[in-house]
């Protein structure tokens, strides 16, 4: 069998071709990601939802409006918080006039860990995307918000309306 080279590679379609390169340079840009947040001992997860009760911070927000804000979806929330909370980073409060609410907060010790992440991060998003020009980082942005927005047609198509 010969071999598969970028040259003979097929695709089914041009959406699929977008899609797997989508994915390829996705698992690419992850792991510069990874390494990073490994150093640390966080999930690129549980970095974002830091980054957002800093948002919100000195106030706090509710389980399920923290997960609406993340990134990504987080299927165990609630695991992702256990691990934040034994660490310090944040802190949970149960309303009395509603045990089912969850609120979270970012304590002073997640602001720190924050400060301290910033300047890596950035140095990590240069090294991901730093030899794209700001024309085409503007561009490859609309060009992924668009690609976000399913047309009405496909969601009928494969029945999801």
């Amino acid at each position: 069998m010969p071999a598969v080279t970028s040259k003979t590679r097929h695709y089914d379609s041009p959406q699929q071709e977008a899609y797997l390169n989508l994915w390829k340079t996705y698992d690419k840009l992850k792991e510069l990601e990874d390494n990073l947040f490994a150093e640390f001992d966080l999930s690129a997860q549980q970095y974002n939802a830091l980054r957002v009760l800093r948002s919100v911070a000195p106030e706090s927000i509710s389980t399920s409006a923290l997960g609406g804000m993340l990134v990504t979806r987080a299927p165990d929330m609630t695991r992702l918080l256990d691990k934040l909370e034994r660490r310090g980073l944040i802190q949970r409060e149960r309303r009395e006039e509603n045990r089912r609410i969850v609120l979270v907060a970012i304590t002073p010790t997640g602001l720190d860990l924050l400060k301290q992440l910033a300047e890596p991060v950035k140095q990590c998003h240069e090294m991901q995307l730093g030899h794209l020009n700001e024309k085409e980082l503007k561009q490859l942005t609309q060009l992924l918000a668009k690609a976000r927005k399913e047309p009405t047609s496909v969601r009928s198509e494969i029945g999801t309306e």
